[in-house]
């Protein structure tokens, strides 16, 4: 009864009173999630220019572990969201079983690369000595602790595959919290606590993530809904790690490109100089206050789309289409003129070095040039994936940040010196954009043309 009541919602409900009603939780997760993002280099942005510029050397990898565990937690939410709908709630549990094996196996696994190289990680975007050291100091504990990592995300998505998005929120809410209070001490060393620059926001990040890991766990573990975790019940089935990957994959793989792209943009304004590092760093930690709201939206906006589309209603997906184009676009829009008009105040959240300063405003007016396209974009490729198309997502994603970005960053700071650097992202949207415009007009068009001549017969 309860899964008639919810598709009777999607397909009957105000399209936009639904939306906001199924996005506001996802959107302040998001938003949550930006904030745990953003703190730890604020404070060692505060702490020194080069703590943040290790921080920005440390990133892809993070978002490389990242990347592992989205993807995996998507394909197991997926799954284990599809086997309910099919009220086969044992196989359920025996999929939340594996994911749960599998943060576990990945946790060791990078601890063990954390350990032995580290340091030849990092030494692959530069090669200032201190910095390397710095970076390497702060990757090594994060690596080590990696199971802090995947176990809350997955045990999250374990949670979310069968419509539970409370205890997740509240999970990282906790960590959040956790990671603010205690980035200060450990990081300029007050009271009882050492002075630990970058690594004390490594050691800081680790314990919050610790305490809402077992948090969430403890939650997991005792579910008195459909998911019954059972160690007794678990026996390894080769078949559920390939039903998690079938989705799981080219959600990994949209991650991993983005974790390359950094990783790319390092090395090209490295070569002009360490503050430009940390520019980058500054950028994208902002770029996500913008950003993970449209991520949340998405997670409301989706299973509207999807279902409407399953139940050929065309006029509702078009409805449904049109705020979340609309929705995102003032979102980022918003962004835009914050970008745009108080640059100064944005980068001072970090370090108020004037050199920085100034390389970074420009940085950020220029870049923020495309947001207002971006947000249309976000929402345009997700539609894709909502109709089982996600493959276009994932090449978009590509040429957007691999074909186009890197390469016409690497031209224009040859052409014009780190300045024009940064004219790469706009440049990158823009075209990316058209080619997904053009994409979005032939495949909806003829998707509604179809939708329309089955409900005509």
């Amino acid at each position: 009864m309860k899964d008639q009541t919810n598709e009777n919602r999607l397909g009957t409900e105000p399209i936009l009173p639904l939306l906001i009603k199924l996005s506001i939780p996802s959107i302040f997760s998001m938003t949550i999630q930006a904030l745990y993002n953003i703190v730890d280099s604020i404070y060692v942005g505060r702490y020194s220019v080069n703590g943040l510029s290790a921080l920005s050397l440390a990133f892809p990898l993070e978002m490389f572990l990242i990347s592992i565990a989205v993807g995996t937690g998507v394909g197991g939410s997926s799954l284990i969201s599809r086997l309910l709908g099919k009220r086969k709630t044992e196989k359920a549990s025996r999929v939340a079983e594996h994911v749960l094996l599998l943060s576990v196996l990945y946790g060791i696994i990078v601890a063990i690369i954390g350990i032995f190289f580290s340091r030849d990680l990092i030494s692959l975007f530069t090669d200032d000595q201190a910095l390397i050291q710095m970076a390497t100091d702060y990757v090594r504990i994060m690596f080590i602790g990696s199971t802090f990592l995947f176990v809350p995300i997955l045990s999250s998505d374990i949670l979310r595959g069968e419509g539970n998005t409370l205890v997740p929120m509240v999970a990282m809410l906790i960590g959040a919290i956790i990671n603010i209070v205690l980035d200060p001490f450990l990081i300029f060393g007050k009271g009882p606590f050492p002075e630990l620059g970058a690594a004390g926001a490594a050691y800081a990040t680790l314990f919050s993530r610790f305490v809402s890991g077992i948090y969430i766990i403890y939650m997991v573990l005792n579910n008195d809904k459909d998911i019954k975790v059972d160690r007794k019940e678990f026996k390894f089935n080769f078949k559920i790690i390939k039903d998690i990957y079938k989705v799981g994959l080219p959600a990994m793989i949209m991650q991993f490109l983005g974790s390359f792209m950094v990783a790319g943009l390092n090395l090209i304004v490295g070569s002009y100089n360490n503050d430009a590092i940390a520019v980058i760093g500054i950028y994208f930690k902002l770029q996500s206050f913008v950003f993970m709201p449209i991520f949340g939206l998405n997670q409301g906006y989706m299973p509207i789309v999807g279902y409407n589309y399953g139940f050929n209603k065309p006029d509702r997906m078009k409805e449904a289409i049109k705020y979340g184009l609309l929705t995102a676009f003032v979102i980022t829009t918003f962004g835009f003129l914050l970008f745009q008009f108080i640059p100064v105040t944005l980068v001072s959240l970090f370090n108020d070095d004037p050199k920085l300063i100034k390389l970074g405003v420009h940085a950020l007016k220029t870049i923020s040039l495309a947001f207002p396209i971006i947000g249309i974009a976000i929402v345009a490729s997700t539609t894709f994936q909502a109709v089982g198309r996600g493959f276009i997502s994932l090449i978009i994603s590509f040429l957007r940040q691999i074909i186009i970005l890197l390469p016409a960053a690497y031209v224009l700071g040859k052409v014009g010196g780190l300045d024009y650097i940064w004219y790469a992202f706009p440049i990158s949207e823009l075209i990316s954009g058209v080619v997904l415009a053009i994409l979005f007009i032939t495949v909806f068009s003829k998707v509604f043309q179809n939708m329309t001549e089955r409900n005509s017969q």
